[in-house]
Formats: C-alpha cells, sequence, structure tokens
C-alpha cells in the first residue's frame, strides 16, 4: 500500500514547462506527493534549456520527436507511449498544462486508463475548430476528458 499520491506532470513544450515549473517544484517538495515528471519532447529544443533553469530532472523523456512528424505519427505515438507509462507507473492523477497535441493525448491516455487528469489553463477558446489549427481541438478534447 503507498502512503503518497503519485502524480504523473506531462510536459512536451517550452510554455508547458515554464508553466508547470513551480507546481512540479511544490509537488516535489511535499512529503505527501510523489510527483513523476513524464516529457514527450515535442519540442525538445527549446524545453531542455527551460528544465535546466528551474532544475527539473524529468523520471522518464519519452523524446517523441523525429524530423518531418506530421500530427497523425506525432498523436499515435503520444498517446502510445503514455499509455505504456500510465500502466507502469500507476499514477493516482496526471496533470497537463495547454492546447498541444502532448495535452491532448495525456488527457486521452489518463481516460483511458481510468485515472483523473487535472487540465491546467489553455488559452482562450475561439470556438472554431481550425483556428488555431490543431490547438483548438486539443482544447476542447481535453477538456471533455478532464476530471479538473
Amino acid at each position: 500500500m503507498r502512503n503518497n499520491t503519485t502524480i504523473s506532470v506531462v510536459v512536451g513544450t517550452r510554455p508547458e514547462a515554464i508553466k508547470l515549473a513551480p507546481v512540479i517544484q511544490l509537488l516535489r517538495g511535499h512529503p505527501r506527493f510523489d510527483c513523476k515528471v513524464i516529457l514527450t519532447a515535442q519540442h525538445r529544443e527549446l524545453l531542455d534549456d527551460v528544465l535546466e533553469v528551474f532544475d527539473i530532472t524529468p523520471d522518464i523523456d519519452l523524446g517523441l520527436m523525429k524530423d518531418n512528424q506530421g500530427l497523425t505519427e506525432l498523436t499515435s505515438r503520444c498517446l502510445l507511449s503514455l499509455d505504456n507509462c500510465f500502466n507502469e507507473m500507476k499514477p493516482d492523477l496526471v496533470l497537463a498544462q495547454g492546447d498541444t497535441t502532448t495535452v491532448m493525448a495525456a488527457s486521452m491516455a489518463s481516460f483511458y486508463n481510468k485515472i483523473p487528469f487535472g487540465h491546467v489553463e489553455a488559452g482562450l477558446r475561439s470556438g472554431n475548430k481550425l483556428n488555431p489549427f490543431p490547438e483548438e481541438v486539443n482544447r476542447m478534447l481535453a477538456g471533455v476528458m478532464a476530471t479538473w
């Protein structure tokens, strides 16, 4: 029986890392929580610098980006990889921030695994599924699957 609540925080891009860094630091400093940071590295080149500034070392780095990768490939690889992580880690809660493919896949993998999903701030809603693309639909889907 675990004493701590395991929270997986999924990060894929620089803005997500910037906005979730204080949350990660607080969770990691609290004795009740076991915070596991999972990187999809959707935007690797900008992400690593931010993590270094905040002194955050990921627990899992999926390194999913490939040159000339399309949305379908990224989405399918992200969803399958996160599903595998969640099945192995068995977190009590998953958190993600924003409107990226990483966030949408994290919400869906959480939903499929019946893990509560916390969706932190997702920007302004345009109501137009194609603008911004694919962010507006990513927000909608994450919001539907979110517990909080």
